[in-house]
């Protein structure tokens, strides 16, 4: 066989295999939304059980940025879902934020803080992600303060001037809002959100709370076609 013709099959079949390769997992959450919190493990189910076979990208999507109510004004509201997380979830809350006159429910500290982790190593986000909202809703962190993020950061060999320096840079309100209009373009407009990229199309895995179970079969199901 002439030799340009087996080159020609060659390439023919590495197309097929990566058009056949279940491309990434889009996770578009917000580490101050509260069912994000309750799917948490869920999804940690499932990135653990697809590990390397499929790319994981986040995206910040931006719950409340830039909203000026104050905990305790929306201390009824907030404590209603929170009750309904845990639940659902068996994820634990503390209370006590929702007194606060002063912290604000303005969610883009913690997206932007998301984004500068996933700028210095990609692989330490998600886990970032998940200590981030427990410092929020177990342990009433204020988000807004770039030293709460420290001892998370400690925990994960982060260096914390290098974060401190972005955190407070002129563009990284501008990063938090790239993410937020990726997650328009994905049409996703509630949170969490877990979408499968496969062969050229978009699948929804799940929006809102969701077994990990479930989103594990959803994959399954969707890849072996």
């Amino acid at each position: 066989m002439p030799m340009f013709k087996i080159l020609i099959i060659l390439i023919l079949t590495a197309f097929n295999m990566t058009a056949q390769k279940p491309s990434k997992l889009i996770y578009v959450g917000d580490p101050m939304c509260s069912w994000c919190y309750g799917i948490a493990e869920e999804l940690s189910e499932v990135k653990k059980t697809f590990g390397d076979q499929i790319d994981f990208e986040m995206v910040m999507g931006g719950l409340r940025p830039y909203n000026t109510q104050t905990m305790s004004e929306l201390k009824d509201f907030l404590s209603h879902h929170w009750e309904e997380v845990n639940s659902k979830s068996g994820q634990i809350f503390t209370y006590s934020i929702l007194d606060s006159q002063e912290i604000t429910y303005d969610t883009e500290p913690p997206c932007r803080a998301s984004i500068i982790v996933r700028s210095i190593d990609r692989e330490k986000e998600f886990n970032f992600f998940k200590a981030v909202q427990k410092a929020f809703y177990f342990d009433n962190k204020n988000l807004h303060l770039k030293e709460s993020y420290h001892p998370i950061l400690k925990e994960l060999s982060i260096d914390t001037q290098t974060f401190d320096k972005l955190f407070d840079s002129p563009n990284a309100n501008e990063k938090s809002n790239e993410d937020f209009n990726r997650a328009r373009t994905l049409g996703v407009n509630s949170f969490p959100t877990l979408l499968l990229e496969h062969d050229r199309k978009q699948h929804k895995i799940a929006q809102g709370f969701e077994t990990s179970e479930n989103m594990i079969r959803a994959i399954r199901k969707i890849v072996s076609q």
